[in-house]
């Protein structure tokens, strides 16, 4: 009996535990993803629910117009981080809510990338093919890449006073306004790393895919909100951690990938990722209940 073409890689992967395994595969896909985006709203006490869709419209536009004219490419990628950065002015400044704001966004980003390419294609610039191509020999390239930002993103937060500054707007922005603070430039500069983090978000995904999709950041964002969470980041702002982050993502991803290993059903990843997310939470809330004793 013939095999079909799933069971084939099953059962002919390599362990997880190598580099060429389908584990680190999906897990190059995963950390390309926007879960490196999505701690920078949650930390200001926002909900970003476009990133998704703004991931496929980079990689859109990266497989097309960054291919084709790099300049036009470079300008449309600045411009939509500037729109992110105007999207975080408009949330403070009208009192709106992010989540509402970004849910209407998520819809336009889907539709501007559905113009640019409304089916599969493109190619990726030659430099990034090859940068998102490298293989160290023993360590694979997108756990280096995440640990050296998650250092580096730690150290910008964690260690130096405006890193705090933008954490207080989000834990008390009371009292970073009384202290003389704005906050709307907090919001700013937050909307805006969030919208840097995406571009290069995207922009590796389709390094590693080799051609673009409207449709290609769809599934990463609940996912991403759950890797935050899952690495510690809460939703009453102040409280995440970039390294944990990443450790969210990386979670969430072997999850899936040793489901695969194991043979069984890729319809069960999104349960076990669930279920993973609902027994750390509930591990949490057991902890800080017997602290609180």
């Amino acid at each position: 009996m013939d095999l079909s073409l799933a069971e084939t890689q099953s059962r002919f992967a390599p362990p997880p535990w190598t580099t060429d395994s389908p584990a680190w595969q999906s897990l190059d896909r995963q950390l390309a993803a926007d879960h490196r985006a999505r701690w920078i709203d949650t930390f200001v006490n926002d909900l970003d629910l476009s990133i998704g869709t703004f991931v496929g419209f980079v990689g859109c536009v990266t497989a097309t117009w960054l291919h084709d004219q790099p300049l036009l490419g470079i300008i449309a990628l600045v411009a939509s981080i500037g729109f992110y950065a105007l999207l975080g002015a408009l949330i403070h400044l009208r009192n709106l809510p992010s989540i509402v704001v970004t849910l209407g966004m998520s819809f336009v980003w889907q539709g501007l990338a559905i113009l640019l390419l409304p089916k599969p294609g493109g190619k990726p610039p030659e430099w990034l093919a090859y940068v998102m191509g490298l293989k160290p020999p023993f360590v694979p390239f997108p756990i280096i890449a995440a640990v050296v930002i998650a250092i580096v993103v730690h150290f910008g937060l964690m260690r130096t006073s405006y890193g705090a500054i933008l954490r207080g707007a989000g834990g008390n922005p009371v009292a970073i306004g009384r202290a003389g603070w704005s906050l709307l430039k907090t919001k700013v500069v937050a909307f805006a790393l969030a919208g840097t983090f995406g571009v290069l978000s995207g922009m590796a995904l389709i390094g590693l895919t080799s051609a673009a999709d409207a449709n290609i950041g769809n599934g990463y964002t609940l996912l991403s909100i759950a890797g935050v969470i899952l690495g510690g980041g809460e939703f009453v702002g102040g409280r995440v951690s970039p390294i944990g982050a990443v450790i969210g993502a990386v979670t969430l991803t072997l999850t899936g990938s040793f489901l695969i290993f194991m043979r069984i059903s890729p319809d069960w990843q999104i349960g076990a990722q669930g279920a993973v997310l609902i027994i750390v939470l509930a591990l949490r809330a057991v902890i800080k209940l017997r602290e609180a004793k």
